[in-house]
């Protein structure tokens, strides 16, 4: 099943925010975001219903390990486009902002010559 391009984006969030603090809430989404807690609500009302994450009664959101799969490899992906895109000489925001685009689209296959490509050129550094 294909997840929505926003999915994938709320995953990662809370897999990047989970990297940060020990706890993660609706409230530190909408910030990290820039959305209204309404719009987040929603989109983790969703969420929950796929199974793709969790709501403790604290209101805590933790990722199932199907969520964690999606927002892992969107992960993985941003940070070697967005590092691939600054050692080409893209600015970072430029890179970041692409690499948050690019990452949703591009095929596994391409993905994976990509990054084969880019550790292959570090062992050469």
């Amino acid at each position: 099943m294909r997840i929505q391009e926003s999915a994938e984006n709320y995953l990662e969030t809370i897999l990047m925010l989970s990297e940060k603090n020990a706890h993660v809430r609706s409230i530190d989404i909408a910030t990290e975001l820039h959305f209204t807690k309404p719009s987040v609500s929603v989109a983790m009302k969703k969420l929950r219903e796929n199974h793709y994450i969790l709501v403790d009664a604290d209101g805590f959101i933790t990722l199932t390990q199907a969520g964690m799969e999606i927002a892992s490899r969107m992960y993985e992906r941003h940070k070697l486009l967005s590092d691939w895109l600054v050692y080409l000489g893209v600015p970072r925001e430029t890179a970041v902002e692409d690499a948050c685009r690019i990452e949703h689209v591009i095929s596994q296959e391409s993905f994976d010559k990509i990054r084969a490509h880019v550790t292959e050129m570090r062992e050469l550094l």
